[in-house]
This record gives C-alpha cells, sequence and structure tokens, in this order.
C-alpha cells in the first residue's frame, strides 16, 4: 500500500516546498541501497557517501524524504527517559547503557549541526517530566536516584515552581534534567537531504513493493522499476515490519498531535511570559507538550494500534479534540479555536524498548525502532550501521552492540490484541494527564 503525503504537520509547513523532486522511473544497478529516507537513512547515506565516493548510492522513501515520523515528531533530543522499564538498582547497568547510546546520538547531531552550520531552533534548555497526580511523586524521587547514581544534572520540582516556568497551574510535580535539548525536527531533516553527499541519488515517492536476495545481489521491486544492489539497509523504522524485517522484534505505533497558532501578545501575557519549554509524562500514556520558541503550543496524547499509512480527516479530527481538552486543562485562560494543525505519524517499538541495529545477512543490514528516540539515536544509528556495512568498527558501534538486544513478540492475532490491551490499561492509568 502507498504511504500517502499530506500537509497538515505545522513543522513541515514551516518549511519551504522543496523543487527537484524524483521518483523512481527505470530500472537501476547500484552498489548501495538504503530503503528508507529519514533521520537513519539520510545519515546512512551521507556515510556512505562520505566513506564511498567512486560508488554508486540509492536511497528510496515511499513518501517525500524526512516528511514522515523524522519531520513528525516533538522535536525532543533526549538525555534520558523515564518509561522504559529501568526502576531498580539491578537494571542500572542496562540504564546506563541506554543513556551512553542517548549522549553518543548527542553528540552526533551537534556535530553535523556545527559541521553544516544547521538552523534548527535547538535549544538547550532541558526537559520536564511531570505529573498533575502527587501520587506520581515516588515514581520520580526513585528516578530521581537512579539519575544521581550515574550524574545527570537534574531536580525535583513543584507546582509554584512550575507554574512559574510553563505558565501553567496544572503540574503538581515534576523532574528536570538539564541534558534534554528542544529543536525543530523538520528544519533539522531538511538540512540532511539538502546535505547529501553528490553521488547519493535520492528516489522519493517510491514504494518498495517487495525484495528478494538473489545470490549475492539483492532486488528490490517498486511500482515503476527494480533496483538491484550489492548492499541494503532497511532504514524504514514503523515500516520494518511490513517489508518482513525483524518481524517478530518490532510493532508500529500511530501517534498523533496538534500545534497551536502563535500566541498573541496578551494571550502569551496572560500566562506569565514563559521561555520556551518541553513536558514528557509521567506515565505513558500522559501528554508529551511543549512551548516553541516562537510561542505555539504543541500537544501529543494518543497512541494506538491503527493503519500506519494513512489516516482519515474525520479520524484525525476525534483526536484533535482531545488535543483539545488536553491544551484546556493546561491553560483554561486561552480560546478554544486556537488549534491551527493536527497530524498523524508513526512510532517503532519493541518489547523491551531497545533498538534493532544488526547485520542480517552478509549484505543486508538493518537499524530502526527508537521508541520515540529517534532524532539522536536514529541519526546515531543511520551513521554507524553505514559503518558497519563497509566492514570497520568503531567505539560508537560496540556501544551500540553492548546494549540489551530486542525481546522476541509473539504473532499476531495475539501481539495486537496484547498491544491493545497494554494501551488501553496505560490510557486508563493516565486518564488524568491526557
Amino acid at each position: 500500500m502507498q504511504i500517502i503525503n499530506d500537509t497538515s504537520c505545522a513543522w513541515t509547513n514551516d518549511l519551504n516546498s522543496r523543487s527537484e523532486i524524483k521518483a523512481l522511473s527505470k530500472d537501476i544497478d547500484c552498489e548501495w541501497l538504503i530503503v528508507g529516507a529519514g533521520y537513519t537513512g539520510l545519515s546512512a547515506a551521507r556515510k556512505l557517501g562520505q566513506l564511498h565516493q567512486n560508488q554508486k548510492i540509492v536511497l528510496v522513501d515511499a513518501q517525500l524524504a524526512g516528511e514522515g515520523a523524522s519531520g513528525r515528531n516533538s522535536g525532543y533530543l533526549v538525555d534520558t527517559t523515564l518509561n522504559d522499564g529501568f526502576t531498580s538498582n539491578k537494571e542500572l547497568d542496562n540504564y546506563k547503557k541506554k543513556v551512553d547510546i542517548y549522549k553518543l546520538g548527542i553528540d552526533v547531531i551537534k556535530k553535523f549541526i556545527r559541521e553544516y552550520q544547521v538552523d534548527c531552533d535547538l535549544n538547550e534548555c532541558g526537559k520536564y517530566f511531570a505529573s498533575s497526580k502527587q501520587e506520581d511523586k515516588k515514581i520520580l524521587e526513585n528516578f530521581s536516584n537512579i539519575l544521581s547514581k550515574l550524574g545527570f544534572e537534574h531536580n525535583l520540582l513543584s507546582n509554584k515552581e512550575l507554574n512559574k516556568k510553563l505558565g501553567s497551574n496544572f503540574y503538581n510535580i515534576a523532574l528536570y534534567t538539564k541534558g534534554g535539548i528542544l529543536l525543530h525536527p523538520a528544519k533539522l531533516v531538511r538540512a540532511m537531504i539538502d546535505t547529501l553527499p553528490s553521488n547519493v541519488n535520492l528516489y522519493e515517492n517510491s514504494t518498495l513493493l517487495n525484495w528478494k536476495k538473489k545470490n549475492d545481489t539483492v532486488i528490490c521491486k517498486f511500482k515503476n522499476g527494480l533496483i538491484k544492489t550489492k548492499k541494503i539497509i532497511f532504514a524504514t523504522n514503523g515500516f520494518l515490519k511490513s517489508l518482513g524485517i525483524k518481524s517478530n522484534y518490532n510493532f508500529p505505533i500511530t501517534l498523533t498531535a496538534s500545534m497551536t497558532r502563535s500566541l498573541t501578545k496578551e494571550e502569551f501575557e496572560s500566562i506569565g511570559e514563559p521561555k520556551e519549554w518541553g513536558v514528557l509524562p509521567v506515565r505513558p500514556m500522559g501528554a508529551t507538550i511543549r512551548m516553541t520558541k516562537d510561542k505555539r503550543i504543541l500537544i501529543r496524547n494518543t497512541a494506538e494500534v491503527f493503519n500506519p499509512y494513512q489516516m482519515s480527516k474525520s479520524e484525525l479530527t476525534k483526536r484533535s479534540l482531545k488535543q483539545k481538552i488536553g491544551i484546556k486543562k493546561r491553560f483554561p485562560e486561552l480560546p478554544n479555536d486556537i488549534i491551527q494543525s493536527s497530524w498523524s505519524g508513526v512510532v517503532s517499538r519493541t518489547r523491551n524498548s531497545s533498538q534493532i541495529f544488526e547485520k542480517i545477512d552478509h549484505n543486508i543490514f538493518v537499524a530502526g525502532c527508537y521508541n520515540g528516540s529517534g532524532i539522536g539515536v536514529g541519526t546515531l544509528f543511520g551513521e554507524q550501521i553505514a559503518i558497519k556495512a563497509s566492514n570497520e568498527n568503531t567505539r560508537e558501534i560496540e556501544t551500540i552492540e553492548a546494549r540489551n538486544k530486542p525481546t522476541w513478540l509473539p504473532p499476531d492475532p495475539f501481539l495486537t490484541l496484547g498491544v491493545r490491551a497494554r494501551l488501553i490499561y496505560e490510557r486508563l492509568r493516565a486518564k488524568s494527564e491526557i
């Protein structure tokens, strides 16, 4: 099934339209093929172009490059995450492995921004894990102990402090981590497109229909052509399962988000003129919400098992109503008609919140499943899977491969039923936080 481009995402609509977009229209032979042109695929293509300047590298995407999950996410470059099961001392070593990967992801993004002089509104303002429920203080105190043991600068905040910093009286308890970074995801991924090496050929709106390996060649069939390649890297993240890649180790989740127009001077003053901030939920199905540099409010408060290829306008409108309620809970003084755009997007998850990074065959590689942390980790994994596919090794690869590997998932229909049940359970637990 073809993925449909749409114009609903506010991040993408902030940018000028691209020109000279090419779709695959003929058969091609190449040394390298990367499937998926988000953070991972673009990073892999950039690194391969640097390593193999005289070889033909092809990058394909089923829609416009960078306009899938990469350009649609909430714009958090994370140093730490809370909802991934690491809550005890015995898991401290595994959590350390995870945050080491986050740090490498932050480093690779900063390096790219410096090297190519990218303006993506990067703000090292930290982030908050926040809740309206005072009983969640225990969760945050336990998390604080873990962060202290690992040397992360952070502090706990109460309602009065949060109201001053966020302009909202909704939250009663929060943990602030200094290392979190906010940015404009579409500006970042557009810069990755614009800086692709000259030996990388990008084809968009070109859906991979099926693929097979024949001897030492991988043959990929598209609607308007075949691509035969010596080596292939799959970087389709939420669509890995649909391509038969590590099917029993990953599954897609559909999220929806909304963004307001920029607040007027009077509206901004009414909430105390806060500086840019980002809040992540303490409970898994709570709302992710942030105040942007240009005084817009973004909210993401739905997650579900849904057709990942498209969401109808009527279905999106239903979810947008939940986001309107979420904004009004936090900012009752703002008008009812403040939402300007709503959109859906797909993330890839694994059972134990680990990532996929591996060699499937001697010429087939895959990287993906970032569990909502795709900006830094996805960019890092793209670069490093290109290096691994080139038969080289780095300290970064050693750090990545030291992580816990994704655990096995049951087949459908058991998987879908189980995921839906868990989402319902978490949604009920976080009802007040939506």
